[in-house]
């Protein structure tokens, strides 16, 4: 399992924006959008290329680059829709399925409501979109779901991610690459006057964020 880290001075720009408190919900949609969209542009880099014939203005090239892979984009629902239309942008042509798993705030564990995947043996690629890797219950039951449709090619998107939560993928998904825009410090617990299970500093509930219901 490959952690990729993006560089990015925009991304991480981006990110300072979403964290801070005071960014409201239309901004943060925005910026969520942005960064999904550059998650993509770096997770879909080492995608093979083939040749095609085209004709330009002037003449008509033979060995034209095009890329032909089929991907598949899975917004783990509710949070991850807001990943989608930067996503989509990038990649019209590509599939788009959703997974529904809420988090139980007791248990942290995920619970599975809303699954649609069509014709996964056409898919080259899947990139699964969910703005928070916390516990790593979602990522890897989504995953989970995605391999007992078929799919093998697997990669995650993510704006910021936990150690607890990629150990946790690392463990059951090995085989998995994760895209993510910060790695912060660590989960929130007993220990802190704070509910369980979020990401420390983090940037607060990315769903509430999005879709004004904290």
């Amino acid at each position: 399992m490959a952690v990729r880290l993006s560089g990015h001075p925009l991304v991480q720009h981006k990110l300072t924006r979403l964290r801070d408190v005071g960014t409201p919900p239309p901004v943060f949609r925005q910026l969520v959008q942005e960064i999904a969209m550059m998650l993509a542009v770096e997770a879909t880099r080492d995608l093979p290329l083939a040749s095609t014939v085209v004709a330009t203005p002037l003449t008509t090239m033979s060995d034209a680059p095009v890329c032909r892979t089929q991907i598949s984009l899975v917004p783990i629902l509710r949070a991850g829709l807001g990943m989608l239309p930067g996503a989509l942008a990038l990649l019209p042509d590509a599939n788009t399925w959703l997974i529904g798993l809420e988090r139980d705030e007791e248990s942290l564990e995920p619970r599975a409501y809303y699954r649609k995947i069509t014709s996964p043996e056409t898919t080259d690629l899947c990139l699964v979109l969910d703005p928070m890797l916390a516990t790593g219950g979602s990522l890897c039951a989504a995953l989970a779901t995605l391999k007992e449709e078929g799919v093998r090619n697997l990669c995650y998107l993510g704006l910021v991610a936990a150690p607890e939560g990629i150990a946790a993928v690392e463990r059951s998904h090995p085989d998995t690459d994760l895209h993510i825009g910060a790695l912060d410090e660590r989960l929130t617990g007993d220990a802190d006057d704070l509910p369980n299970g979020y990401i420390w500093p983090g940037l607060g509930d990315a769903g509430d964020r999005q879709f004004r219901t904290g």
